[in-house]
């Protein structure tokens, strides 16, 4: 039996949502395999490599058969490293978060013991742990399996590599001999199948076949960017490589939404693929997509099947897929009938544990690269700019537009260089200053040492940022919120955009501090924006905005504002031309 629907499980609602606020719109094979014959209460063998969403397979199963009432150890499992038995119990925490009364608890070496064992003491119902660890505790006595229903070793052919059989057999031979017992595995040497052969009884077996994963003509390149600044890249990158025509994929359908959301605010032509809507709407969005008037299209995996569009020239992994194949059928939308193709794929923390795995079954070559400054932004644009007007003149056909420029020369009494340089300006529009990309992505400080972090903490803006001033032709604003509230660049960036109508291009420097930020906008725009956003909110927040006196220096409105601190009010309605940017 497989499922083709996670309701059609005798799951609880509390399961049911929890994996839909994961984004799962529909179970991966080997889910759709194992899930269903362990709700049976047989023993299994699963056979699928990493990143193929196999512990989900087991963790609906655990977590169903625990009884929240009790608060004995009732299901347990055993992993090879630290880091995978934090994965796993990140993950079933997640999918456990609504069922009350259920603690899900990681112990590992290297985690001070004490702490392990005050949760101990509390009840705890799954245990997720190294072989090593897990032994410790019961010769302490803090461990005690003997109300075990439910026993997995999760990649045992590694367990079993690192020297671990001797601690596995006394554990299982310690929980009750009428537990469930599951082994998952990449491979099925022949100590696996012994060890099944001795501590399973009926099994099944549950195997999903690793395809060969090759996309020979798509460049990847990887970029190590927190989760708050990828949009940011994303539009850097997009910027700089000017694709025709990009997909980017989320995890979860309100990713979807969340982006295309920020990409319209900010002026790309984007729209969103997902399960939630119907085939009409489907259908829209994809001839848009097909006929160019979307540039970027937004989608989940399940979503995004079926399309096949020549001219898609880059992808970007704004989330890393939980499946190894999903990866392989993503970046196989680009690089089309002989065409080449790139990949973006953004990264942080835990994920380079993803992205090493898929990297060892792909055998791709990924690149890691550093996000594109502004400045390579403002050069791109500038490259192009100047390309097109390369490609009118070969073409032609100017006569018109060059007796209007010979006219305006001869009555305003003007080069063609300041008549072709002002041209640049209104098309292109002020320069935007370099960011604080440090901060923004992460990377390494190029000032002194804790540089930054005193003008943090002294909650100034760094050095040069008040004695310089504005960018020329822009206006220096103050807002009365910062990182103490949670607020982001992409969050005054998006509200601005979102209630002034003013693009994301057209807004320059964001400097954030603790309790407050600076933003630059075009000077003939600044006094409506002060007009439309102060007394609005970001993020819920109501905020004040003022016009900073010429060379960034506002202490008395710093200490009017210190007065008045930003505010939790309640969400409002949308007020005409409104995004929705409130949170």
């Amino acid at each position: 039996m497989t499922i083709e629907r996670f309701e059609e499980l005798n799951l609880s609602e509390e399961t049911l949502k929890a994996i839909q606020d994961m984004g799962f719109e529909e179970p991966s094979p080997i889910q759709a395999l194992a899930i269903p014959m362990l709700m049976q209460g047989r023993d299994v063998i699963g056979q699928a490599q990493t990143g193929t969403g196999k512990t989900v397979a087991f963790g609906i199963p655990v977590l169903e058969k625990v009884d929240p009432t009790s608060r004995d150890i009732q299901g347990i499992v055993l992993c090879p490293t630290r880091e995978l038995a934090i994965q796993v119990a990140e993950e079933l925490n997640t999918l456990a978060k609504y069922r009350k009364g259920i603690t899900v608890l990681p112990v590992y070496g290297g985690q001070p013991i004490d702490r392990q064992i005050r949760v101990l003491r509390q009840g705890a119902q799954v245990i997720i742990g190294t072989p090593g660890r897990v032994m410790d505790h019961m010769d302490r006595g803090t461990i005690k399996l003997d109300k075990v229903r439910i026993a997995v070793l999760d990649e045992a052919d590694e367990m079993l590599d690192m020297g671990f059989r001797e601690d596995i057999e006394l554990i299982l031979q310690t929980v009750p001999a009428n537990r469930q017992t599951v082994l998952f595995s990449a491979t099925m040497p022949s100590e696996i199948l012994r060890l099944a052969d001795t501590y399973q009884t009926d099994r099944l077996l549950a195997k999903v076949s690793q395809k060969v994963l090759t996309v020979p003509n798509v460049e990847q390149f990887f970029y190590e960017v927190p989760r708050g600044s990828r949009l940011e890249a994303m539009c850097r990158i997009i910027d700089v490589f000017n694709p025709k025509l990009s997909i980017v994929f989320s995890n979860t359908k309100r990713g979807v939404d969340q982006i295309v959301e920020h990409l319209q605010a900010r002026g790309y032509m984007s729209e969103g693929l997902h399960g939630d809507m119907n085939q009409v709407q489907r259908d829209r969005v994809m001839g848009k997509f097909r006929s160019g008037n979307v540039e970027i299209l937004v989608a989940t995996d399940v979503a995004a099947r079926g399309i096949d569009v020549d001219d898609v020239e880059a992808v970007f992994n704004f989330d890393i897929p939980s499946d190894v194949e999903y990866y392989v059928h993503r970046i196989g939308r680009t690089g089309r009938a002989g065409r080449t193709g790139r990949a973006f794929t953004f990264a942080s923390g835990r994920e380079f544990y993803k992205l090493r795995d898929i990297q060892r079954f792909t055998k791709a070559k990924m690149v890691q690269r550093s996000v594109p400054s502004v400045g390579d932004v403002e050069q791109a644009k500038t490259d192009k700019f100047l390309s097109g007007i390369r490609e009118s003149m070969a073409q032609g056909g100017l006569e018109n537009q060059v007796r209007v420029v010979e006219h305006f020369l001869e009555n305003e009494q003007v080069s063609s260089l300041d008549m072709a340089a002002a041209m640049l300006k209104i098309l292109m529009g002020p320069p935007r200053e370099e960011q604080d990309d440090a901060l923004l992505f992460n990377e390494p400080s190029r000032g002194r040492p804790g540089e930054r972090d005193r003008d943090r903490d002294r909650n100034r803006p760094g050095p040069g940022f008040r004695e310089s001033g504005p960018q020329q032709g822009m206006t220096r604003l103050m807002l009365n919120v910062g990182r103490n509230q949670q607020v982001e660049v992409r969050d005054v960036v998006g509200a601005i955009a979102g209630e002034t109508g003013l693009s994301g291009r057209q807004i320059g420097k964001i400097v954030m501090q603790d309790s407050r930020c600076f933003v630059e906008v075009p000077t003939e725009f600044a006094r409506d924006v002060v007009r439309v956003m102060d007394g609005n909110q970001i993020r819920g927040l109501r905020i004040e905005v003022k016009e900073v006196s010429e060379g960034g220096r506002a202490d008395d409105d710093q200490r009017s504002m210190r007065k008045r601190p930003a505010t939790v009010r309640p969400f409002r309605a949308k007020r005409p031309n409104s995004q929705n940017w409130d949170r």
